[in-house]
């Protein structure tokens, strides 16, 4: 099942769900000030499903923690992550590490810090050939957008 962990993801995370051919839920939160949120509900049964949460970035880790905390508690067997920028500061790293999150996938686009290369449920994939096709693309003048259909 993949999840929105912010009502504001809901369209990247329906995207993947349609392309996966797989439920989509959604993580209702409430953020009292900035760096602080709370999980309030969460939309869908998770119950009995493996749960990966997508998002664009994390910064430090809390919301992603919270709603894999709450996907747990709402009889969700794993929480994942995927996201694209990993900026991990502050505490992100110990807060990912404690949490209930299976594992954490980020791209390199950022550099990793020693304390993420040596988180054992963080991982890091690169997107060097990726970018690389499509700089060529521009520079072809040919479709970039093909390379994600």
């Amino acid at each position: 099942m993949i999840v929105s962990p912010d009502v504001g993801g809901v369209v990247r995370a329906r995207a993947i769900a349609t392309r996966l051919n797989c439920d989509l839920a959604i993580i209702d939160k409430r953020r009292e000030r900035a760096g602080v949120s709370e999980v309030m509900n969460v939309i869908g049964d998770v119950g009995e499903r493996d749960c990966i949460l997508v998002d664009d970035i994390v910064d430090s880790g809390g919301t992603l923690c919270n709603a894999a905390a709450a996907l747990i508690a709402n009889g969700a067997r794993s929480a994942s992550v995927y996201t694209t920028h990993g900026v991990l500061s502050g505490g992100a790293v110990a807060r990912i590490t404690a949490s209930p999150i299976a594992m954490m996938t980020i791209t390199d686009s950022i550099l990793a810090t020693e304390a993420v290369r040596l988180a054992h449920n963080i991982r890091q994939l690169s997107i060097a050939r990726l970018l690389a096709e499509a700089m060529r693309r521009i520079s072809d003048e040919s479709s970039v957008s093909s390379l994600f259909e």
